[in-house]
């Protein structure tokens, strides 16, 4: 069997971040009048551009979710127990304990006090976000059951619309970090809502009227590259902003970088591990592994853009969310796929 591998996009995506570094830093210097302009484009808290942007990113991967398929949930519960347990009740808290013990504490003396809020409320909101898109990725690359993989993707994302605003507004009351309960609250609407009720309404309108073949071939496959563009275009906006803060604290990316990657490999481990010990097969504790360890980053970055602005450090920490993600979830699916035979049937058994 041939070996899998990323798209051409994927595979790179930490080199497109490191990219989008360099000509928004670039952009900034040359063009402040612009990047000022952009800045100022804003009704309650919301950057027009950047949500734009933001939506011709979620929106596509909310008409890919086949919500029918959370019928099947009750066929299979182990597996899903153990991602929204690892997901809901252990991500956010294990997030914002170790942000608290680096950026309040290890970090303290490099960073400062100020800072050190912004990238707690940067990572909380990065964890409170399960994965939506990426997650089909990953499960491909460990053979995962796709089926599967869907209804868990489907009621984390149902989850996310009652959970998401309570969670941060809890974690960052216990940090001390307080933010507009109205804002957080219209960026769920405008972020989470609103681009999942329309994804559902488009994908149910045209599978019926057009078929499946056509809502695959002329609609998915064109909307993957805007998706991608639109992430790109947002990195570039959101580092033209951040590029002084980078020139001259460039060390911080790092830091950000360290409780962040721990995060994923403590969730992934704890997942897996809990799946091993449940007997739960490898096609589904992988991808459940992958789904509690990776973040819906692009979710992460609109509602920090929202309630911290453009050039804060919450948002910075939530783009480090992103130049990290690949390299750290490629890492977790080759560990899983390396341990395979820890699994009853894990060469051929698709279901549990």
């Amino acid at each position: 069997m041939s070996e899998k591998r990323l798209d051409f996009f994927e595979r790179y995506l930490t080199v497109w971040v490191g990219l989008c570094i360099v000509v928004g830093i670039i952009l900034g210097k040359l063009f402040p009048d612009v990047v000022s302009a952009l800045s100022k484009m804003e009704i309650s808290h919301v950057n027009l551009p950047i949500a734009v942007l933001i939506w011709l990113m979620i929106y596509p991967m909310m008409i890919k979710i086949d919500f029918s398929a959370i019928l099947k949930v009750g066929e299979k519960p182990r597996g899903l127990l153990i991602t929204l347990f690892i997901n809901w009740i252990v991500k956010p808290f294990s997030m914002a304990f170790l942000a608290w013990l680096f950026f309040k504490h290890i970090f303290i003396g490099y960073i400062g006090e100020e800072l050190a809020n912004e990238y707690i409320a940067g990572a909380i909101i990065l964890a409170a976000a399960p994965c939506t898109a990426m997650v089909f990725v990953w499960s491909y690359l460990t053979d995962g059951d796709p089926a599967y993989t869907l209804v868990q993707v489907a009621i984390n994302d149902l989850i996310m619309l009652v959970l998401f605003a309570p969670i941060v507004m809890f974690l960052l009351g216990v940090s001390n970090i307080i933010v507009p309960k109205d804002v957080l609250f219209m960026s769920v609407l405008l972020y989470i809502v609103i681009p999942l009720v329309a994804g559902y309404l488009t994908r149910r309108i045209l599978l019926k009227s057009k078929g499946e073949e056509w809502f695959n071939t002329k609609l998915l496959a064109p909307l993957k590259p805007v998706t991608i563009l639109a992430l790109l275009a947002t990195l570039v906006i959101i580092f033209a902003f951040q590029g002084e803060t980078i020139l001259s604290n460039w060390f911080n990316i790092i830091l950000i970088a360290v409780p962040i990657t721990i995060q994923v490999y403590f969730n992934s481990s704890l997942a897996y591990g809990l799946a091993k010990l449940l007997n739960v097969p490898h096609s589904i504790a992988a991808p459940g592994a992958l789904i509690g360890a990776s973040n819906f980053f692009e979710l992460a970055v609109a509602v920090t853009i929202s309630l911290f602005g453009l050039q804060s450090g919450a948002t910075l920490a939530t783009v480090v969310g992103v130049l990290v993600e690949v390299p750290v979830m490629l890492s977790v699916c080759n560990f899983c796929n390396r341990t395979r035979h820890w699994f009853p049937n894990e060469s051929k058994q698709k279901a549990m």
